[in-house]
């Protein structure tokens, strides 16, 4: 069974960065990217052009299978064929990638949630390793679209609301009883040193701080991947920094 890793925390504190660059860099013979966040900008930044492969998010393959009037309760298997024939699976060199996708139709994201949760599941013993970028907020921990984690990494902000964040994420863990090996914190481009020492405080695991890289800026609004991303960039040598603390064998 691979190893499944879950990158969480607020919106905008740098979740699809963190998760595309150890993409990038970590040595695993077999990797599976779940973006399990409906805007959808994780295939962008690791460099994987759905449309143009002509494949489909999870929202995208609901959405045609309910607009063709098909019951609920057929849903999960129309699905499963949908990703037996290759339709929602893109496939690539250094990784495979499933998207949840933006949803076009009313209603909460609950049934693409499960019907995520259930593609998980059938194919993590696939991989050696699931990287699961996750969208704001704590919903999907509410559903346990991944009950069992081995690596809970928390990408933080210096805010108070940050802070608490910690507390929520670790109450509704407990609450719906969700199990995992390691809680890690990470602290983005904003923190300062002086910031950081809430975080060693903290009680839990620290492993770093993400460097300020205008490369990253740059490339995310000209949407070129994060894999192109020079070795000696700001953020290629923080994220790495960062995996070593964990103890995350690297590419060389």
């Amino acid at each position: 069974m691979g190893k499944i890793h879950v990158i969480t925390g607020r919106g905008g504190t740098g979740k699809s960065t963190l998760t595309a660059l150890m993409a990038r860099f970590l040595a695993t013979s077999s990797l599976l990217l779940i973006d399990l966040d409906p805007d959808g900008s994780l295939a962008k930044m690791v460099g994987a052009n759905l449309e143009e492969e002509g494949k489909w998010t999870i929202s995208d393959a609901l959405y045609e299978v309910m607009g063709k009037g098909r019951e609920t309760k057929d849903i999960p298997d129309l699905l499963r064929q949908k990703m037996e024939d290759g339709q929602i699976l893109y496939r690539g060199t250094k990784f495979d990638l499933i998207s949840l996708g933006t949803k076009l139709a009313q209603g909460c994201y609950c049934l693409p949630d499960e019907m995520m949760k259930e593609l998980i599941r059938n194919l993590n013993k696939n991989y050696e390793m699931v990287l699961v970028d996750s969208p704001a907020g704590l919903e999907h921990l509410n559903r346990k679209v991944t009950p069992e984690i081995d690596d809970l990494l928390v990408v933080m902000d210096p805010s108070e609301k940050s802070a608490k964040h910690i507390e929520r994420i670790k109450y509704v863990i407990k609450g719906v009883n969700i199990h995992y090996q390691h809680f890690y914190l990470i602290g983005n481009y904003r923190f300062t040193e002086e910031a950081e020492v809430s975080l060693l405080r903290s009680g839990e695991r620290y492993l770093g701080r993400i460097a300020n890289d205008p490369w990253v800026r740059e490339y995310n609004l000209k949407g070129i991947s994060l894999f192109q991303l020079p070795e000696e960039a700001p953020s290629s040598l923080s994220i790495k920094k960062i995996l070593r603390e964990a103890g995350y064998d690297l590419v060389s």
